[in-house]
């Protein structure tokens, strides 16, 4: 009968799966963000992510009234939905 111990290859391999499954439950955790009334906020900090511009644009944006925002309580929040009807049409088309 074997001992079973940290370095039994059967071992490892069930470690390394259950690593692998908390990397990907730790990824669907700080990723998923529930729905209110069916609609997705996004912070100032995620949207900026997301299109890969600064903060500071996204101020720039709201001041010059080119992005709909939600201000409450000193928190910004933009609305999922919001931001892609505004890409959807600010989108050109390539013309070749």
């Amino acid at each position: 009968m074997d001992l079973i111990t940290k370095k039994n290859k059967s071992v490892t391999a069930f470690l390394a799966v259950l690593d692998e499954l908390l990397g990907a439950i730790e990824n669907v955790m700080d990723n998923h963000k529930p729905s209110l009334n069916g609609e997705h906020y996004l912070t100032d900090h995620e949207l900026s992510r997301k299109l890969k511009i600064s903060r500071r644009a996204l101020q720039d944006y709201r001041n010059q009234g080119k992005i709909p925002f939600i201000h409450m309580g000193g928190k910004i929040l933009y609305r999922e939905s919001d931001i892609v009807k505004m890409l959807e049409e600010n989108y050109c088309k390539a013309w070749q």
